[in-house]
């Protein structure tokens, strides 16, 4: 077993997670806060835009099962990457798209999927989610993880703007 991590920011972190959580090679996946500059920051922190965090999920993935590469594409599918300013309902600096890369490795294939995006004009507006080394990231409130577990119903309710411009641009 081959362990290593991916955060991936693309808004609300409650609709990030489920779509990695399911997929064979993936160990755990965690709501949390990253790319800020205060320690150990809370939800009422970070929704105060005042901490500079982003609500993001870390993933531990076995690469000998699913590759960064696979996470990467997946990633995409979960959001809107013109929209540098939010997902869907969820606006402000704290809902922005960004992969957080740890390594010269994540950010060749991360900035080579971003290309390839912008290239296949699947979109008619330009590609604007960031590539950003990773800072330290900090779980989010016990309450935050595996959301979509707890409350079905509030997460459907979440998720549906997300799904219809999945369904919209990607199917």
């Amino acid at each position: 077993m081959a362990i290593e991590t991916a955060i991936f920011a693309g808004g609300c972190f409650w609709c990030m997670v489920q779509p990695f959580d399911s997929l064979d090679g993936i160990e755990k996946v965690r709501s949390g806060y990253t790319g800020g500059h205060v320690e150990n920051p809370t939800y009422e922190q970070v929704s105060s835009h005042t901490t500079g965090h982003t609500e993001a999920v870390k993933i531990w993935f076995d690469s000998e099962k699913i590759s960064y590469r696979e996470l990467v594409e997946i990633y995409w599918e979960q959001t809107d990457p013109t929209d540098a300013m939010g997902q869907f309902q969820d606006r402000g600096d704290n809902y922005r798209p960004v992969i957080f890369v740890n390594s010269p490795e994540q950010r060749e294939i991360a900035e080579e999927s971003r290309a390839a995006l912008a290239a296949s004009n699947r979109f008619d507006e330009p590609i604007v989610t960031k590539i950003e080394d990773a800072k330290p990231f900090y779980e989010a409130e016990e309450y935050h993880q595996d959301f979509y577990k707890k409350d079905p119903e509030r997460e459907a309710l979440e998720m549906a703007q997300r799904l219809q411009f999945k369904a919209d641009k990607w199917n």
